[in-house]
């Protein structure tokens, strides 16, 4: 039987570092985003409701331009449940249907990488909650480095997410990486053999 684990994290907190060591070490991790993207290419049905709800995001060659969408339903909340109201169940249809795949072919651990895990409430259908925490000057250092973006653009991205002490109240494991890769690779190597385990 397979154990599916959420993955999940705030901006620059490091979820996509512990999801590749986790990759190294041979253990399955969906991401949510890549998952995200499929349900939405042109023939997919949720790409066909945006289409009509929204005409104007329908960019050359049919690909949804995915920045005009950002816009309108980041803007506009009603817009936005329209579109986890299409997205969300296909995102997870798609996450069952992966997940049984690999339980089929006898994974008995895998992991659902997710910025969003906590706020749609979708690690309460998992198996766990792992939260990948940093200190929040950890985190300022990596959006800069990363977006090449400024100390208050990269807070204010910070600061608009659902802090990361929210996240960690709920969670079943928490790894620290404020520290160096081979902290977190060792805290992670711990994490696979407990879950391994129980």
């Amino acid at each position: 039987m397979l154990k599916l684990i959420g993955l999940t994290g705030g901006i620059g907190s490091g979820k996509s570092t512990v999801a590749a060591i986790l990759r190294d070490q041979a253990i399955p991790v969906l991401d949510a985003d890549v998952i995200a993207r499929a349900v939405v290419e042109p023939g997919q049905p949720a790409y066909q409701e945006i289409a009509q709800a929204w005409p104007e995001v329908i960019a050359t060659g049919d690909r949804i331009d995915r920045k005009k969408l950002g816009a309108i339903v980041f803007s506009h909340a009603p817009s936005r449940s329209r579109l986890e109201a299409i997205t969300h169940p296909r995102i997870r249809d798609e996450v069952a249907a992966q997940a049984a795949e690999l339980g089929a072919k006898w994974h008995g651990l895998a992991f659902l990488e997710a910025a969003l895990l906590v706020e749609t409430g979708f690690y309460k259908q998992l198996d766990g909650l792992v939260v990948v925490s940093a200190s929040e000057e950890a985190q300022l250092a990596r959006v800069m480095a990363r977006d090449a973006c400024p100390r208050a653009s990269a807070l204010a991205r910070i600061r608009a997410q659902l802090p990361l002490a929210d996240k960690i109240r709920l969670a079943d494991y928490v790894l620290d990486n404020t520290g160096s890769l081979e902290s977190i690779r060792a805290q992670v190597v711990r994490l696979i053999r407990t879950l391994s385990s129980t």
